[in-house]
């Protein structure tokens, strides 16, 4: 098993357009796939990226090598202005059982 240096933590992003973002939204799709590009460069793993509907505009997975990388990496999206998020460390339920015990 590797150890926990080794092992990516997951992240939810949840994304709300500025007003910036929706006066450019026609690119939206195009945009988000070449920061997807950039990022997996940087050793980010973007399990998914979904479009919805209701308080967030879009929802991104992302494993990240390490918490100052998920750091890094939103602050240079965020000063592109297009958006604002909310992000969630996510945990499986498997981290979550070591961290509280056994049942």
């Amino acid at each position: 098993m590797p150890d926990d240096q080794d092992m990516k933590q997951r992240y939810v992003v949840l994304y709300r357009l500025t007003e910036k973002g929706r006066e450019q939204a026609r690119s939206i799709v195009h945009h988000a796939s070449s920061i997807r590009e950039t990022n997996q460069t940087a050793g980010f793993n973007v399990l998914g990226v979904y479009y919805t509907q209701g308080q967030y505009d879009m929802v991104a997975i992302v494993e990240a090598p390490s918490e100052q990388a998920m750091l890094t990496g939103l602050f240079s999206i965020a000063g592109e202005g297009n958006v604002v998020s909310e992000t969630l460390r996510a945990f499986t339920p498997e981290e979550i059982q070591a961290a509280i015990g056994p049942a």
